[in-house]
Parts: C-alpha cells; sequence; structure tokens
C-alpha cells in the first residue's frame, strides 16, 4: 500500500490493536491470532495495528514481530495492517524493514526506549526510519518522545512517507496546534489509553479518529460509540460512556497494566484462546474478570 494510500484508509473509520495471543510456554499463537483477525476484520475496522501497544509490542522480541505482521496479513482480508515499530534508531530500523518485508503496510513509530531526547535527537531519529522505508509512517506522540509542532512540520517537509500522527499525551493545546498548522498534511489519531474516553476533546481539536482497544471484544458496540461520535450524536455518546466506557475503566484502573490485560480478558471472555500477558503485566484476577464479563453481558 502507498504511503498515501493508508492516510486515506487511516482516516476512513474506526482502528484497533488486536492483542497477541501466547501459548501455554509463553510463545506467539499462530492459530487464534488468525482467528481473532479474521473476526475483527469482519466489522468494518479501517485499520489493525499488529504488535502494537495492546499487542503487547514491549514484550515482544524484534524477531518475533515478522511473524506475527505476516499472519495478520494472510487474515485480514482487504483490511490494512499497521506494525508496531520502536526502541532506539538501529533497532527501529531493522524492525521497520522486516516489517515492511513481512507485508506490512506502514508503521506505528513507537516511543524510544526509556531516556527523553531532544526535539533534534527525535527528529533524527524519526526521520532515519522514514528514509529506510518505503511505506507509511505513524508517529506516536507519548510518554518520552513528544513532539513540538515546529519539530513535526520539519519532519513533514524531510519525510513524504510520514503519514500519520498518533496522540496519547493528552496535552490538548498542543495537538490543535499540530492539527492548525499542518492541516490535511497529516491523518491524525487519538491514543490515549480507553480512546472513547477522550474522544469528544480530541474530536474538537481536529482528531478524527481513534484506535479504540474494546474494540477488540466488543466491536459492534466500539464501532456503535464512533458512528454516534462523528455524527455529532452526544446523547448517545453520553449514554455508552455512562453505561460501559466509565464502568470498564474503573475495572481497568484497580491495577497497572490492566489497559492491556483487561482487553486481552475480554477478548478470551469473547471465546479467543489469547493465553496469559506476558510478564512484567499481570492478569486479572477472578474477581475481575467476572466484574468485566458481567459489564458485557449488560451490554445485551
Amino acid at each position: 500500500m502507498e504511503p498515501n494510500e493508508l492516510k486515506s484508509a487511516l482516516a476512513s473509520g474506526l482502528l484497533s490493536f488486536p492483542v497477541t495471543p501466547f501459548d501455554a510456554e509463553g510463545e506467539f499463537a499462530p492459530k487464534p491470532y488468525a482467528e481473532h483477525i479474521g473476526w475483527l476484520s469482519g466489522f468494518d475496522a479501517a485499520t489493525l495495528f499488529a504488535a502494537g501497544g495492546t499487542g503487547e509490542f514491549f514484550s515482544l522480541a524484534p524477531e518475533e514481530i515478522p511473524a506475527i505482521v505476516r499472519e495478520a496479513k494472510a487474515a485480514a482480508g482487504n483490511t490494512p495492517i499497521v506494525s508496531g515499530c520502536g526502541y532506539g534508531t538501529r533497532m527501529a530500523v531493522a524492525i521497520a524493514r522486516e516489517a515492511e518485508a513481512a507485508g506490512a503496510d506502514g508503521i506505528l513509530l513507537l516511543p524510544h526506549y526509556l531516556i527523553g531526547a531532544s526535539q533534534s535527537g527525535l527528529m533524527a531519529h524519526i526521520e532515519t526510519v522514514c528514509n529506510a522505508v518505503d511505506f507509511g509512517v505513524i508517529v506516536y506522540n507519548r510518554g518520552n518522545s513528544i513532539l513540538q509542532a515546529d519539530t513535526l512540520e520539519a519532519l513533514c517537509e524531510r519525510c513524504p512517507n510520514l503519514i500519520g500522527f498518533k496522540d496519547g499525551s493528552g496535552q490538548i493545546g498542543l495537538v490543535r496546534e499540530i492539527t492548525a498548522r499542518l492541516g490535511d498534511r497529516l491523518t491524525y489519531l487519538g491514543g490515549m489509553p480507553t480512546a472513547e474516553l477522550f474522544a469528544d476533546a480530541y474530536l474538537g481539536a481536529g482528531v478524527t479518529t481513534y484506535s479504540s482497544a474494546v474494540f477488540n471484544f466488543v466491536p459492534e458496540l466500539a464501532q456503535r460509540f464512533y458512528q454516534a461520535l462523528r455524527a455529532g450524536d452526544r446523547a448517545q455518546t453520553t449514554a455508552i460512556l455512562n453505561d460501559f466506557f466509565y464502568p470498564f475503566a474503573a475495572i481497568r484502573d484497580r491495577n497497572v497494566g490492566y489497559a492491556v490485560s483487561a482487553i486481552k480478558d475480554g477478548v478470551r471472555r469473547a471465546g479467543f484462546d489469547t493465553g496469559p500477558v506476558r510478564p512484567p503485566l499481570t492478569d486479572l484476577t477472578t474477581e475481575e474478570s467476572d466484574m468485566l464479563a458481567a459489564l458485557v453481558r449488560s451490554q445485551g
């Protein structure tokens, strides 16, 4: 897929990050992954992100990523697949090239590892990765990798295949400055944990789509919320927030790392053999898992 084709695909609807299933030995389990990806691709996801944050990118060895991408591409039909990518520049370049060779339609460049960096350092890092591949690159503004508007504007001038900006910082003022200055040069994605909680604010800042983690196990509900949001149906989005997303966030917030663990538990409850999360994450307790199952049942 050409970079501008991916840019258009990202903007066309709701996005999601499938979980990565593991077997009893903790290895990637391709069969349940393919089954889950095939199921999700039937619910009109605009793009699916393989080995992303919800897919436990941070727990995957770089050499595992190409196999995950290939399995996703084989199972997703016409749905574009974007691969997670990250760490230091040399590792990120290697991951990006391997993902491209495996058939990914683009990469999401997650924050580099651990230490902060200057704007010039971030620019060099992102430009190097963009120059190493031909497909589309999306940058993820979060944690220790916060791009200022000037930096992102310069990167857009230097890197034609930089086609997306995802924000997980919550800095709405910065996001609005970026969307105001760069306009339609990029597709803008909301990337806060449980993005639906912030979707109204991000829509007002010029961000028209986002990645829905709960799409993994309640895709119809996720789509209903997204469609109501885009239609300006505030009564509908408010009702879904109160009935599902705020109670879900209360379960998610019971322990650190549950933004991933709760999603994996939901997928397991939906009938897919995901296996456990990898350390250092921990799975929900039985009580918490039952709470999540009851919440899902309450949605009919």
